[in-house]
């Protein structure tokens, strides 16, 4: 009897060794697969600190590392179209006409939203408001001086120094300078017929700096200046940031609350669409959504199934689990409806003709 319990224990004793083996082989080398995947996207650098939060986090629970290179969303769709790059990042939807250049079909996922904001620098920073006519007027040089009247008239009790306004832009192409130009356009005909919309514009004049950090940087070291930012990089740097009358009449100071409401408006399944001067009675009016831009069909230039499924993953991911990352950032999350929009998209990413997502 001794010697049977014996056995029996003995082989107990196996059993649960050899469970527990094959248990952590299992998790080394998922782990081992995981960390070699290495995911590689560029482009704007609105998004950028979010993204940064996000692919850390990410790395953390999967161990997949997500390599973003934030060089402005223009240079984010060269290198898709190039096919360097596993994903593309744009302010600015793709147009019907730059989507037919494509090697294939891209597809645009919206990952949250945000706002651009005036900023500037004056002595104390006074908090200050822009009619749509004054931006316009001060961006198309008509508008010179701080002391203006027509300034002044909006600004009634601050008190602003007669010194030159020089204008910040954006040198290099993005879509934070296209989701600017669209609200000009819109709400300035003069602008519309002598500038125009687009991620690079003949500016009338000013500075020129790269990305939101250059502009933010240039804008705070040179006093007089006005320009635009993505609205984390203005609250980083302790910047200053103009309410804006919106479309109702409203000045409206740009929020997580006030970026959401721009975006209830019906949205296409593509999801490309324009939010700036939107109807909403409390709406920030230069809101955009920022959008990660991947090819439907997967399997191209010898690329694996592993890593289009974790391309597919990330994009999930990002825009379920990942969304609790964004107001604190100063983003505002993707509404419901747009959530649905997305689930759909992703679902449609294919290899070799093939659903990734079952």
């Amino acid at each position: 009897m001794i010697k049977e319990r014996k056995e029996l224990g003995g082989s107990r004793m196996k059993n649960l060794f050899a469970f527990s083996l094959a248990l952590i082989l299992s998790i080394f080398s998922a782990s081992t697969w995981a960390k070699g995947v290495e995911l590689v996207g560029a482009g704007a650098t609105f998004p950028y600190p979010l993204y940064s939060k996000m692919f850390d986090a990410y790395w953390r629970e999967t161990g997949v590392k997500v390599n973003y290179q934030a060089i402005g969303s223009g240079g984010g769709i060269r290198q898709l179209m190039n096919m360097t790059v596993d994903f593309g990042g744009s302010d600015a939807f793709m147009n019907n006409d730059e989507l037919a250049k494509a090697p294939a079909k891209i597809l645009h996922i919206p990952i949250c939203l945000g706002a651009v904001v005036l900023t500037y620098n004056l002595p104390g920073n006074p908090k200050l408001k822009f009619t749509p006519e004054l931006i316009a007027d001060i961006l198309l040089g008509r508008i010179k001086k701080w002391s203006d009247r027509r300034i002044a008239e909006v600004n009634p009790v601050v008190g602003l120094p007669d010194i030159d306004i020089f204008v910040v832009h954006r040198s290099d192409g993005s879509g934070t300078t296209f989701v600017f130009t669209d609200y000009l356009s819109k709400v300035s005909r003069e602008w519309e017929r002598k500038v125009g919309r687009g991620k690079a514009v003949n500016w009338p004049g000013g500075l020129g700096a790269k990305g939101n950090p250059g502009v933010a940087g240039l804008i705070k070291q040179l006093p007089g200046t006005i320009g635009y930012v993505e609205l984390v990089y203005a609250y980083q740097n302790g910047m200053p940031v103009a309410s804006l009358m919106n479309k109702k009449g409203s000045f409206v100071r740009s929020s997580v609350a006030s970026t959401t409401l721009a975006a209830n408006v019906p949205l296409p399944d593509d999801t490309r669409i324009s939010l700036t001067n939107t109807d909403a009675p409390e709406g920030y009016p230069v809101s955009s959504f920022t959008w990660i831009l991947a090819y439907k069909e997967q399997a191209y230039k010898a690329r694996s199934m592993e890593k289009a499924k974790e391309l597919v993953r990330l994009l999930w991911w990002m825009t379920h689990q990942g969304q609790k990352y964004t107001e604190s950032l100063h983003y505002a999350p993707l509404p419901a409806e747009a959530v649905k929009k997305v689930e759909k998209i992703n679902k449609s990413i294919t290899y070799n003709g093939d659903p990734i997502l079952k």
